[in-house]
């Protein structure tokens, strides 16, 4: 068994979490599930950094000493946790006893191999980013990477001797080219890096919320070396216990330090040469990724332009905002967070695409085989359809576990998409609800219905590592056990005939509102039309008025309100046969896109049933059940027709997909 050790950066506890944290936190998860799943040894990382100059004016400013300063909002980043399913095996506060051996340990090991020095230090220092500012990098006296103004200090400091590793790095980074990612942070680290190193300021005396330093206590640590080592702390370096000795010896070096593209130079040079300082082996790979921004801005605390995750999980659910961040940023890239996009994103991938082929596979199973998987027919699998699906299916499991190791999970998202889709069309050109009415065509349906299941289990299993509970939801339905490391033996035609599923239930109900009519019912504290991800959804309450609706003027007319309870939705007819007995009826079986369901419509002189398969009608889908010459009626299909005249169904000039609201 492999062993995979991942950090995310430990996150600044001077304001309370926003979507940029979120978002680290979220693709270490994704990565540390995928390792799982492929059978390594996974430890995953994350926690809260305390300290220094910026924490403790924090601290004044809130009224609080910044010990319990620090616990109030260091508690905040680590309740988020659950709240995003993280699955890390460890949270570390660099306000630990733990975390105080271990930087003291790492000091005394640096200073006694010669690398640094008691001086004087002149200079100017960003509070913001905790560093220390050439004055040659300065723009307008403001710090080149935030652009806040800078503080002139200075006072006694304890130096690092950076500039001897100066070669030690270059040498290290041409051989292993992959140890800063992506590469335009790699190439911005190298020219850093032959432009030359100074020495670096490593101590303060000028503040005192810090890690003192070994046997020198007026002094306190500069807080990128206390924060950088807890990397090391909680993998159980400078501990005296025998298993956190092993356990460091077992899990160092890590394997990725994942943060964002702000804090490259700490983590691309400051730590390594402080590791190389104290003759301890390097982490393997440092990985960066974009900033999210807000109307053209990165997102940030100081300057309030933030998303808060919470609000967008309880507005679209979890796995919903976990596959749009994960979806809609290329790693390494910026990315714009809007609502607009996640709201279409929500609906035309989730509930349009994979939710309506959830929908669609497990249903006609139910209804055609008794809801047991059906046994294919070898010689039917060898068609030209099946045979391309499945080949898909086995690439696409490549795909998947070679993006997500490389961090690479839009592109993994991408191809799964595209094989839901493929799926998609699978069904309809076979068509298993016209073989389930030919008892010549068993076989056919069988193979069908199984090769359906079979591809839905594999995009399932493939997506645990982003969705979850969406994925688990999924398997449940399917009957097959979530195991650890599924992705180790996964494989397309491997999903067992007989197997029996269990209960169905949408998974990504479409959401109706506009954007501004959901911004509308948060403002005045509705309750949103969450979609819970551990428990099957119900459909989205039909949304506010705006403004408020005239009452009705005369007898006849009706208000807004009244008409929004009507639940007006596009439908595709799947199958169509003519009621026995009757002139006028015809039984449809149609798509909503939530469901699929038997409507009974009065227009079999107008319309052959054949005709109607494939067709897109309009549905009124909140109607109560109603029995039509014994055939039970769930909804009520609309035309038009002059007085005496055929029916004639509601169409649209171009294409509409099933589940589309009809206003």
């Amino acid at each position: 068994m492999s062993r995979f050790y991942i950090t995310t950066p430990i996150y600044y506890i001077n304001a309370e979490p926003h979507l940029g944290h979120a978002y680290s936190t979220m693709v270490a998860d994704a990565v540390a599930r995928a390792h799982r799943l492929l059978g390594d040894d996974v430890f995953f990382l994350t926690g809260t950094d305390e300290h220094g100059q910026k924490v403790e004016r924090a601290a004044q400013k809130a009224g609080m000493p910044p010990n319990r300063f620090a616990d109030v909002v260091a508690a905040k980043f680590r309740d988020l946790l659950p709240s995003l399913h993280a699955s890390n095996d460890d949270f570390i506060r660099t306000t630990e006893p733990r975390h105080h051996a271990s930087v003291q340990a790492l000091w005394r090991r640096v200073r006694d191999r010669g690398h640094i020095y008691k001086g004087e230090y002149a200079g100017w220092y960003c509070t913001v980013d905790e560093v220390f500012v050439p004055e040659t990098q300065l723009v307008d006296r403001r710090c080149p990477i935030c652009g806040n103004a800078v503080e002139r200090i200075a006072e006694e400091s304890y130096f690092f001797r950076l500039s001897a590793f100066q070669q030690p790095l270059l040498d290290h980074y041409r051989r292993h080219p992959d140890f800063v990612t992506p590469t335009v942070r790699r190439n911005e680290m190298m020219t850093f890096l032959e432009a030359g190193l100074d020495d670096l300021s490593i101590s303060r005396t000028s503040f005192t919320w810090g890690i003192p330093v070994p046997d020198d206590p007026a002094h306190v640590m500069y807080v990128w070396f206390d924060a950088l080592t807890n990397y090391m702390t909680a993998a159980g370096f400078g501990s005296d216990d025998a298993a956190s000795q092993q356990r460091f010896a077992r899990y160092w070096p890590a394997d990725v330090h994942l943060i964002g593209k702000e804090i490259v130079r700490q983590h691309a040079i400051y730590w390594p040469a402080f590791l190389l300082a104290a003759d301890l082996p390097l982490p393997r790979q440092i990985v960066s990724h974009g900033w999210w921004l807000m109307d053209g801005a990165k997102m940030s605390k100081s300057k309030g332009n933030v998303a808060r995750p919470r609000d967008y999980i309880e507005r679209f659910g979890l796995d919903a905002l976990r596959y749009f961040v994960f979806r809609e940023m290329v790693f390494g890239q910026d990315a714009n967070f809007a609502d607009e996009a996640i709201l279409t994103r929500y609906n035309a991938d989730l509930a349009n695409d994979f939710g309506n082929l959830v929908s669609r596979a497990t249903t006609m199973i139910h209804r055609a085989c008794g809801g047991r998987v059906p046994a294919p027919v070898a010689s039917l699998l060898g068609r030209p359809d099946e045979q391309r699906l499945q080949e898909k299916v086995a690439r696409l499991i490549a795909q998947v576990r070679d993006a997500v190791t490389v961090f690479q999970l839009s592109s993994a998202l991408r191809d799964i998409w595209e094989v839901i889709a493929d799926t998609n069309r699978y069904i309809v050109v076979r068509e298993p609800w016209k073989l389930a009415k030919a008892a010549d065509r068993q076989d056919e349906l069988a193979t069908s219905l199984y090769v359906a299941a079979d591809t839905l289990r594999v995009i399932a299993e493939l997506l645990r590592p982003f969705m979850p509970a969406t994925a688990e939801r999924t398997l449940t339905m399917l009957g097959v056990t979530a195991e650890a490391a599924s992705w180790a033996t996964l494989a397309p035609g491997t999903l067992v005939a007989g197997t029996h599923l269990g209960d169905t239930s949408p998974l990504f109900p479409r959401i109706e509102q506009t954007v501004e009519e959901l911004r509308l019912m948060s403002n005045e504290n509705s309750n949103p039309p969450t979609v819970p991800d551990a428990v099957p959804a119900s459909p989205p309450a039909p949304p506010p008025a705006v403004a408020a609706a005239p009452a009705a003027a005369a007898t006849g007319t009706i208000t807004i309100d009244d008409f929004m309870k009507v639940e007006l939705r596009i439908a595709r007819v799947l199958a169509a046969e003519r009621v026995p007995k009757s002139k006028k009826l015809l039984k449809l079986q149609v798509d909503t896109g939530a469901d699929q369901r038997t409507i009974v419509a009065g227009i079999a002189e107008a319309y052959e049933p054949e005709a109607l398969v494939g067709r897109t009608i309009v549905v009124v889908a909140n109607l109560q059940p109603a029995k039509l010459m014994g055939v039970e009626s769930n909804g009520m299909v609309l035309a038009g027709s002059i007085d005496g005249g055929p029916p004639v169904l509601v169409g649209f000039d171009r294409d509409m997909p099933p589940g589309a609201r009809v206003r």
